[in-house]
């Protein structure tokens, strides 16, 4: 477990690995966890699948207890190419849900982005009936800066229409996160 990047408390954030695909596929293959994904719910098979992908790919790390080294969820993290911008979002394995694990990386991640790779501003966008969601990003320390009406659909009705939804968008800025802490 030495490959971390960064760690809090109680977590070690590093990239991900082929290997970590059964943990990873608790988080993935449930319904609840993946309701207000971009995407649909991952069979186990496809499962085993991303995690590979992912393994190769920058912009995510996996997060892991320390005390058991088990893959409880997963955070993006992308630099958006507008003046040190960088998008943050998660997933994490239901039955981890109410320990304070999400907040944790995402407070982690933060912490580093600021810190160590002197980003300017991290946002979010959450759908607004994901309260979850919208009370971890507050809890966070990031502020709303509004909300956009039907911008987005990830499933459609019985009839083939989209589902359109309405995505609040949170963002802190590196000076507010330092005058905070």
């Amino acid at each position: 477990m030495a490959d971390f990047i960064f760690e809090t408390a109680r977590l070690g954030l590093r990239r991900f690995r082929a290997s970590d695909g059964e943990d990873f596929a608790e988080i993935l293959t449930d319904e609840e966890t993946s309701y207000f994904e971009p995407y649909d719910t991952f069979t186990y098979e496809n499962a085993l699948k991303e995690a590979e992908k992912l393994s190769g790919d920058e912009h995510f790390f996996a997060v892991i207890l320390k005390e058991t080294g088990k893959l409880v969820g997963k955070i993006y993290f992308e630099d958006k190419k507008f003046f040190g911008t960088w998008e943050i979002g998660y997933s994490f394995n239901r039955k981890y849900w109410g320990n304070g694990y999400a907040l944790e990386a995402v407070k982690g991640v933060i912490n580093y982005a600021f810190s160590e790779m002197n980003v300017h501003r991290i946002y979010a966008e959450a759908d607004v009936l994901n309260t979850r969601s919208i009370k971890l990003l507050e809890r966070a320390g990031l502020r709303k800066e509004g909300v956009f009406l039907k911008s987005a659909h990830f499933q459609n009705d019985s009839n083939g229409e989209p589902i359109w939804g309405d995505f609040a968008a949170y963002a802190i800025l590196k000076d507010e996160y330092n005058s905070k802490n």
